[in-house]
């Protein structure tokens, strides 16, 4: 029996921590899928999450997982695969390191990944922005603070990761404002400001005051504002917000949906996709495509340059009911609706006698 425990430890900090290189929101991510598994399979067990053994983390546990996920927590299916991928990657890295468990690994390498929906990209309206950014009150320290965050959401395109990692010397005032962003992947940007989200951030950093943390963003206590944190104020502005804007209450904003918003304006600005993923900080367009099924104005300006066929015009004259008497022509459909049309002759061809029925 093999302790799962140092092989855990062994692939969070010295494989994707030191051989990968990978950024602390990923082992978050990754962290946190584990601990979710081994609190499952802890309970199902009977035993604590250190004593647990590989051999009894197997396929059909990890199924009985990502089922967990979706009927009793809620999660959706691509929270599901997300977990899974982050499993999946795991068992990989025991491949090299655990050649006896090859077929419990192969077993749960095996486990597919479940269809999702893709659904479109849910953005705010300009009276929903315009309401979320009025909701802070701008004569008080957090009310600045909050609608410069909201500010930079909306015309930075940030993630909320990227936004609360904003230090002061990522910024240049000369010659004119721009941050610099430190992406996912570790893909750098500059975004210059100019108007309302020059005016709300410099409003900011007049009263942000002297801190002992280098970060733009910091909470009351005067430390690093989280990511935990800036949906925690946004949640609170957004029930503010709802009561000039309704619409709001019928939509779940998170800082994501602000940053899709921002995608939006830019593509119905400059009509240019790759401008789009270049502001974003996409590696490439295929990411940002999404953007194009949702935003209609893109459709309309398709349809209007289409040339479609032009079709004869006339009127529909039904026939006279008492010529139709008459010359013996079948009344179906308005004085026997159950009985069959005669001569096997399909509905569709014969004479439409009233229109009412």
């Amino acid at each position: 029996m093999t302790l799962i425990a140092p092989h855990m430890s062994a692939y969070l900090h010295d494989y994707l921590a030191g051989q990968r290189a990978a950024s602390e929101h990923t082992l978050d991510t990754y962290a946190c899928a584990f601990k979710l598994l081994f609190e499952f399979a802890s309970q199902r067990l009977e035993a604590r999450p250190s004593d647990l053994y590989l051999e009894q983390i197997d396929a059909p546990l990890v199924v009985a997982f990502l089922e967990h996920l979706e009927t009793t927590r809620g999660n959706t299916p691509s929270t599901r695969n997300n977990r899974l991928a982050a499993i999946k990657a795991f068992f990989r890295f025991l491949e090299y390191r655990l050649p006896a468990a090859m077929e419990q690994i192969r077993r749960v390498l095996a486990i597919p990944t479940k269809k999702t929906d893709t659904r479109l990209v849910p953005y705010l309206s300009n009276q929903e922005m315009d309401a979320l950014l009025n909701a802070p009150d701008p004569s008080t320290w957090a009310g600045r603070r909050d609608r410069a965050m909201f500010v930079l959401f909306l015309t930075a395109g940030l993630r909320v990761s990227e936004l609360v990692g904003l230090r002061m010397d990522d910024l240049t005032h000369q010659p004119s404002l721009t941050i610099h962003v430190n992406g996912k992947g570790r893909k750098e940007r500059s975004l210059p400001l100019i108007g309302e989200a020059a005016s709300a951030l410099q409003g900011w950093l007049e009263v942000r005051g002297d801190m002992s943390v280098p970060e733009i963003f910091v909470n009351t206590r005067g430390q690093q504002l989280s990511r935990w944190g800036v949906q925690h104020i946004l949640k609170k502005h957004i029930a503010t917000a709802s009561d000039q804007c309704p619409s709001l209450d019928n939509k779940r904003v998170s800082p994501h949906v602000l940053r899709h918003t921002c995608a939006v304006i830019i593509l119905q600005a400059t009509h240019d996709i790759r401008k789009v993923a270049l502001w974003l900080g996409h590696s490439g367009t295929q990411t940002t495509e999404v953007y194009i099924r949702t935003d209609p104005t893109e459709k309309v300006e398709t349809i209007t340059g289409i040339h479609f066929p032009k079709l004869r015009k006339g009127l529909f004259r039904p026939p006279d009911k008492l010529i139709a008497l008459l010359t013996g022509q079948p009344l179906w459909g308005v004085n026997t609706p159950d009985k069959p049309p005669p001569d096997g002759l399909p509905r569709s061809q014969l004479p439409i006698t009233d229109r009412s029925t």
